[in-house]
């Protein structure tokens, strides 16, 4: 048995903490939150730190030139990835919104076997397009992204069959993409064709949007996860944020992403983008709106400390960046019954953190077992 004893453990974030608890692990489900260490336990100490459920990100992508082959990685090489993106920030789950399916599939199983230590991944696959061309070589160079190639749909029947053949080949949830760069759009009895064969096999559907126009298209037609906010299209109206609660759909902000892609404009204009993606967010949050935790990881740094600190500006507390990061994603990809949250029998994917600094990890624990660490002190 396995002992984290001295933190101070969230059951969930909507719990007071238990202060200088004992968090026990037997094997790789979690037994109880105790006060004393057993006899024989192996200990670690985790005085100073917090404990809670391990980390969702809710948005990240395995489409660097790093993935690429996966499967001719050496393991030392291809852990030590996974620790530099990943398991050093405490995500023990991940979802990939698009990329080469396959080459996800041999990584996750690569995972899975205990071959390398890594977090549960679901992934949606190639991601679905509109119509008409996709961004050139320079640019998918330029980010470091291996090309990906996308099924265009163009009606509800295209859309249908490109589901139906996505999730015989194994995906998690489907990516559309609601338009283009150039500007294409996804017909709206596409994206309804899609969400109903999606949901179908009760599979989530995520929408990339670029506008508030896109936002509103995608909540219409039954889309479960926005994976962005729209600074560049200004505020969301109130016909947009009613839509987004009527329709119960889940929010990624992916706040860093803006201020990181505007770096090389004037400060006044990244000033406005940042004003305006946190204005998106803090008006979600006001109405009490699901916020999922991701940071298009594979498009931007990895160390989540910005995102958690305009998350913070966009006047989220301590408590709803956790939910963000444990229980709400839990929920929302139904695995409220495993993880999430600190129970007994549940999952022992756990993260232990300095204070309340989300990003200054010490432990993650995957299945009980500690997957990466530095000096608690």
């Amino acid at each position: 048995m396995l002992a984290l004893a001295g933190g101070t453990i969230y059951i969930s974030p909507a719990e007071e903490p238990i202060r200088d608890g004992v968090l026990l692990i037997d094997g790789d489900k979690i037994a109880e939150v105790s006060s004393s260490v057993p006899e024989k336990a192996q200990t670690v100490d985790c005085s100073g730190l917090t404990i809670t459920a391990g980390f969702w990100n809710s948005h990240m992508h395995f489409a660097e030139r790093k993935w690429a082959n996966v499967e001719t990685i050496p393991a030392a090489e291809l852990g030590r990835q996974l620790h530099d993106m990943l398991t050093r920030y405490g995500f023990t789950s991940v979802f990939d919104l698009s990329s080469i399916w396959q080459n996800t599939k041999r990584l996750r199983d690569r995972i899975e076997s205990g071959e390398v230590p890594g977090p549960r991944i679901f992934s949606t696959g190639q991601g679905l397009v509109p119509p008409g061309p996709s961004p050139p070589d320079t640019v998918i160079n330029m980010m470091g992204w291996v090309k990906t190639p996308l099924t265009e749909l163009t009606d509800a029947v295209q859309a249908a069959s490109a589901v139906k053949h996505l999730l015989n080949e194994g995906v998690d949830a489907i990516k559309l993409f609601v338009s283009s760069y150039t500007n294409n759009l996804l017909p709206g009895d596409a994206i309804e064709a899609a969400v109903r064969e999606a949901h179908r096999s009760r599979k989530p559907v995520f929408a990339h949007p670029n506008n508030g126009d896109d936002v509103l298209s995608a909540v219409q037609n039954g889309v479960d996860v926005i994976a962005h906010t729209t600074p560049r299209s200004g505020p969301w109206d109130k016909i947009i944020l009613a839509a987004m609660m009527e329709h119960r759909v889940a929010l990624t902000p992916t706040l860093w992403l803006w201020k990181f892609y505007s770096r090389h404009d004037r400060v006044s204009a990244q000033d406005e983008i940042v004003r305006t993606a946190t204005s998106q967010l803090r008006d979600w949050v006001a109405l009490g709106g699901t916020v999922l935790f991701g940071t298009d990881l594979g498009a931007v740094d990895y160390d989540p400390s910005e995102e958690y600190a305009l998350m913070h500006e966009a006047g989220m507390s301590f408590r709803q960046i956790l939910a963000s990061l444990t229980t709400a994603p839990a929920e929302r990809f139904g695995e409220s019954q495993r993880s999430g949250r600190i129970a007994a029998g549940f999952q022992a994917d756990i993260v232990a953190f300095k204070g309340e600094s989300l990003a200054d990890v010490r432990y993650t624990l995957r299945g009980g077992r500690v997957i990466a660490q530095r000096s608690p002190y």
